[in-house]
């Protein structure tokens, strides 16, 4: 068929033809561009779409379905467009001009299903626009944000940790936890904000790197988090100091999926067996020393019978060490262990359990399992406790 009876041909077929014909056309990489700009207006939603998608549609005709009422056809365009940003990005040329900025509107658009398969497309893309990347990563829907703020090699450290310091919603703080390979300054980050559900995210994504000072406090909070709990018994690579301050506050269901883990050094997992059948054995009757019961209390979330157990074990009058924890104290709270005799892992339970204070701000232990204060500065502080309330 010539040219022109081709093009009256495709006129007929836009004026008169069935759904099917006007498809047909839509879809050919040989359409005319005026041809294929008045199936953009057509009465059904298939011929649009069908429009949308062709790579030889003009970028007029893109700019105007761009606005169609249907967000399918939107997200259509977008889908088509979103591969060749790197491009558009930068370019002079009018039409390429006119193309990049329907892609912008396209990535601000009303529709969550439109963002999100810009974002699909734009996720792992090396050379996408950053600021792009950027607007698309502090969306407020999680199907748009999560899959840039998980997989985008273009956000930096600072752009990670501008997310969590200022998240657009709570969920922003959980992308950024479920990271591949975050950092420990980023694990931190997401720690102090004291998001229960970000920290289990955290947690579960063995690839982030966490402080052993940041999971020792963690594990300690842990016993009135269960479902952190069931995701630190997993974790691969969980160091051996971690791995049996962890048996004292797992509840019982999760002691033996700990003591049985394929990973543990032989010596560690003989030292475990024998903590988590001792634990069990004082389970069934008879009284728990001291720091045992406290730590069990805490396991329980059970305040009252900590503050008790501190009052009694230091001589320090019950309203004073419920002041301490009403106040939030750690320094407080640390020396009232202290003083009662408890080991310094007490500290820890004390401060996130009974003192309700976020993991990214309580006291941690040294390294070497002492106390965080000088003993001075503990006497000094069981010394204002005594003082009347």
């Amino acid at each position: 068929m010539k040219p022109a009876r081709s093009y009256e041909a495709a006129k007929r077929i836009v004026a008169e033809g069935t759904e099917a014909e006007r498809i047909a056309l839509a879809s050919r990489p040989d359409a005319a561009p005026e041809i294929l700009y008045f199936l953009a207006a057509d009465g059904k939603l298939t011929v649009r779409a069908a429009v949308a998608a062709n790579a030889a549609t003009p970028a007029q005709a893109d700019s105007l379905l761009a606005g169609d009422g249907d967000p399918r056809v939107r997200a259509v365009v977008g889908r088509k467009l979103a591969p060749r940003a790197p491009v558009l990005a930068g370019a002079k040329d009018r039409l390429q001009t006119l193309a990049w900025s329907t892609l912008c509107g396209l990535a601000a658009d009303a529709a969550v299903l439109v963002r999100a398969v810009i974002a699909e497309e734009l996720q792992a893309m090396p050379d996408a626009p950053r600021d792009l990347i950027l607007r698309l990563a502090r969306d407020a829907a999680m199907e748009v944000a999560a899959p840039v703020i998980r997989f985008s090699p273009l956000l930096t450290e600072d752009d990670l940790l501008a997310l969590i310091e200022a998240p657009p919603v709570p969920e922003t703080v959980t992308a950024v936890a479920r990271r591949p390979c975050l950092s420990e300054r980023l694990s931190d980050a997401v720690v102090a904000r004291s998001d229960n559900g970000a920290v289990a995210a955290l947690l579960a994504n063995d690839s982030a790197s966490i402080r052993e000072k940041t999971l020792d406090t963690l594990i300690a909070v842990a016993a009135t988090h269960q479902q952190w709990q069931e995701t630190l018994v997993r974790r691969a690579g969980l160091p051996p100091q971690a791995t049996l301050a962890l048996a004292a506050v797992v509840a019982d269901h999760l002691l033996e999926p700990l003591a049985t883990r394929t990973d543990l050094d032989p010596t560690l997992a003989r030292v475990l067996r024998a903590r988590v059948d001792l634990r069990l054995e004082r389970r069934g009757g008879g009284a728990l020393p001291a720091e045992l019961a406290f730590e069990e209390a805490g396991l329980r979330g059970d305040r009252i019978t900590m503050m008790r157990l501190l009052a009694e074990h230091t001589g320090v009058p019950a309203r004073a060490v419920e002041h301490a924890a009403q106040l939030r104290s750690g320094k407080a709270l640390v020396s009232l262990c202290w003083k009662a005799g408890f080991p310094p892992r007490c500290a820890l339970p004390a401060q996130g359990v009974l003192g309700q204070i976020a993991p990214g701000a309580a006291i941690p232990l040294p390294p070497e399992g002492d106390w965080p204060l000088t003993e001075a500065e503990m006497r000094w502080q069981i010394e204002l406790l005594a003082e009347p309330v």
